[in-house]
């Protein structure tokens, strides 16, 4: 799934980065498929080459390893609304067919109390302005349900015309990597469909995995395996420690103002 993830990075310039699953696949492709790849964290680092995964977006070997580091504001309000980024890479806890996401709150049931998440982020600008947006989340009725507890960031609303209803910029969600596979929305519909299975997985087992009658691609691929070199890099990047308090390098240039 990671390997998958990082791979529909290359040739990216720019993109801004979530903490969890696709900050594992930002890292990787910036170690495989594309060494030049610009990584933005919303706490306003610019190139971060982090030397570990980070634990969330404050941690300081982001800044540590940035070529900038900006303000919160400028981040959102000239970076990402003003349309310079390219790619924005999401996780989810829930996904609907049209690729909406929640990662706000979830119902757990009668007579329990709802299970609080940690919230929108950025997601939902990330969304509307990134030139287009991924996603990498794992694949269960759990994740991908036919109705959304709390929709917190838009993808493709309810259809093909949402987007520019709303007059949003970016192209919104055009794939959901999963460790079954592969969806990505209907040019018509704009519903999510399966497009790529991982070797060894069969389209039953997704369908299974799905909350809603998974429609699948005329032309069903197959994702290619992971390459020594890709399990290489990804193994290192997990189980790279971080730097003694003290002793990282800054690797950051004097900023220029835009």
């Amino acid at each position: 799934m990671e390997v998958n993830a990082a791979r529909a990075l290359a040739g990216a310039r720019t993109c801004f980065v979530g903490i969890g699953l696709p900050s594992t696949a930002a890292n990787l492709a910036r170690r495989t498929v594309n060494p030049d790849l610009v990584l933005v964290y919303e706490s306003g680092t610019i190139g971060s080459k982090p030397t570990q995964l980070p634990l969330s977006i404050g941690d300081g070997e982001l800044a540590d390893t940035a070529d900038s580091v900006v303000s919160v504001p400028e981040m959102f309000n000239y970076w990402l609304q003003g349309g310079r980024i390219d790619v924005g890479f999401l996780g989810a806890a829930q996904v609907d067919r049209f690729a909406n996401i929640n990662t706000t709150v979830v119902d757990r049931g009668p007579d329990k109390p709802e299970g609080r998440l940690p919230g929108a982020g950025g997601a939902p600008e990330i969304a509307a302005n990134c030139g287009q947006v991924l996603m990498v989340l794992r694949h269960s009725r759990r994740n991908f349900v036919g109705k959304l507890d709390f929709v917190t960031t838009l993808g493709h609303g309810t259809g093909p015309h949402d987007r520019a209803a709303l007059g949003l910029p970016g192209a919104g969600p055009t794939a959901v990597i999963t460790d079954l596979g592969v969806l990505r929305p209907d040019p018509d519909t704009a519903e999510l469909v399966l497009t790529e299975l991982h070797p060894g997985v069969t389209v039953e087992q997704v369908r299974e995995a799905t909350g809603w009658e998974l429609k699948e691609a005329a032309r069903l691929g197959v994702t290619a395996p992971p390459t020594d070199a890709e399990l290489a890099a990804l193994r290192a990047l997990k189980a790279a420690e971080p730097a003694p308090a003290g002793t990282r390098t800054a690797a950051r240039t004097p900023r220029k103002e835009a």
